[in-house]
């Protein structure tokens, strides 16, 4: 079983890319095998509907997707919202989300907008029933110091979300019935 975590945002000094990576290390000390998606690295084209659907990093991205059997999200929140880059992500892969377990890491400006994943969640849930990991990591500015977490209280929700959407990833995979 492999996870897939997804640094969504393009900022050079991303807090969310941060938390992508600590999700990284926990994942990597429990043995779990994983691939990194991070779009600054993978740049995707904007959603057309029609000929961005063919290009090369979008069949990549839905590969890694497919192989998945659960997703971490770690993306910025702007305007109450989870990033553009994120949301064009999943409408360039579409079905390749379908059934996977989701869980999310997000890095905001302010305390203010912590239900704002809850619509990519909904979204997520509707279009493509996925399981959304229920416990989210939310966090400011004020969390970071660089490029490290230092709120150890942060680290741990980390560790918490990212081993959580193993569990519910290993328990969806062995309720679905073989094709």
């Amino acid at each position: 079983m492999r996870l897939l975590i997804v640094s969504a945002s393009l900022h050079s000094e991303s807090y969310s890319r941060t938390l992508a990576r600590e999700a990284a290390r926990v994942l990597q000390e429990d043995g779990v095998p994983f691939n990194l998606l991070d779009l600054r690295e993978l740049p995707l084209p904007p959603c057309d509907g029609e000929k961005a659907y063919g290009h090369p990093n979008v069949a990549i991205a839905k590969q890694w997707l497919a192989g998945a059997a659960g997703v971490l999200i770690a993306t910025p929140i702007y305007n109450y919202d989870a990033n553009a880059v994120v949301k064009n992500l999943i409408e360039l892969t579409g079905k390749a989300w379908e059934d996977k377990v989701v869980g999310f890491l997000c890095s905001a400006g302010g305390a203010g907008s912590y239900m704002a994943i809850m619509s990519l969640a909904n979204s997520l849930m509707l279009d493509f029933r996925c399981v959304i990991v229920p416990r989210f990591v939310y966090t400011t500015g004020a969390c970071f110091e660089g490029e490290a977490i230092r709120d150890p209280q942060i680290t741990a929700r980390v560790a918490e979300c990212a081993r959580a959407t193993v569990r519910l990833a290993a328990a969806v995979k062995a309720a679905t019935p073989a094709a």
